[in-house]
């Protein structure tokens, strides 16, 4: 989505809320937005294979924040790849990015489709499935031509993945989301619009949220540290860098591609 420059805390500084950890003997990596970089994804998995390596008495967790398609070129091999070929020893928590509720919604004939996802990286999922750009025509009669070829096309196991996504994870301090939270609304209480698709107000928002927020969504050049959230959405569909957070007792730290 939208870009945005790195905020620094009122005295210029990148502040961290040193109080935040994870659970004890266990060591969290938190992976950004993917969309469709499966080269990228399989990089960056090797590193967290090998800075893991010293960990293997540990719970080891990965979740990915969310928006696996659209935009690069390749969204189901980086589907694929999370089913098939999934970080070994690893739990892993797959969350739902806004990208994804586009795609749901799209599958969906009973929801309304008004071509926005097509604006968003849609053309770049589509043809990874094989569905052809001549089939993605609008208006009534392409859409529905499109939505059926590409349900066809689409693997039982990836329908299941994205039917399975989950919208937030904890872990410690620590939690997990695509987006952001609404400021103000306990995190029980969070609607998935928010989760999913906030942005401003949060992202402005200096308020304790009773942990700390990790979250894509809003793409920053380098990773974007504030005392109540962490982002990490830096564009590995343009800038070829996608970024994991680790998330070891009180210390954090990062991996890139």
């Amino acid at each position: 989505m939208a870009s945005r420059h790195q905020r620094p805390g009122i005295d210029g500084s990148h502040p961290e809320n040193v109080a935040a950890r994870a659970p004890e003997g266990t060591r969290v990596y938190a992976i950004g937005d993917i969309h469709g970089r499966a080269d990228l994804l399989g990089r960056l998995h090797r590193k967290i294979l090998a800075d893991a390596a010293d960990a293997t008495a540990m719970r080891k967790v990965v979740v990915y924040i969310g928006d696996y398609v659209d935009r690069g070129p390749d969204s189901f091999g980086v589907v694929n790849m999370l089913i098939e070929d999934p970080l070994d020893g690893f739990e892993r928590h797959h969350l739902k990015g806004n990208h994804e509720d586009f795609l749901l919604r799209f599958l969906d004939p009973g929801a309304h489709d008004d071509g926005t996802w097509m604006l968003n990286g849609a053309r770049q999922t589509l043809e990874s499935y094989g569905v052809e750009w001549s089939d993605m025509a609008y208006g009534a009669d392409g859409s529905a031509a499109a939505r059926q070829k590409f349900a066809d096309f689409m693997p039982e196991s990836h329908r299941s993945f994205f039917q399975g996504l989950e919208l937030s994870h904890r872990e410690g301090d620590y939690l997990f989301v695509h987006a952001g939270i609404r400021p103000g609304v306990p995190v029980e209480a969070q609607r998935p619009f928010d989760l999913m698709w906030i942005r401003d107000a949060f992202l402005d928002s200096d308020a304790d949220h009773g942990c700390v927020v990790v979250h894509g969504h809003s793409i920053v050049p380098e990773p974007e540290m504030r005392p109540n959230r962490i982002g990490i959405d830096t564009g590995a569909f343009r800038s070829n860098r996608l970024t994991a957070l680790v998330v070891d007792g009180a210390e954090r730290r990062f991996l890139h591609t």
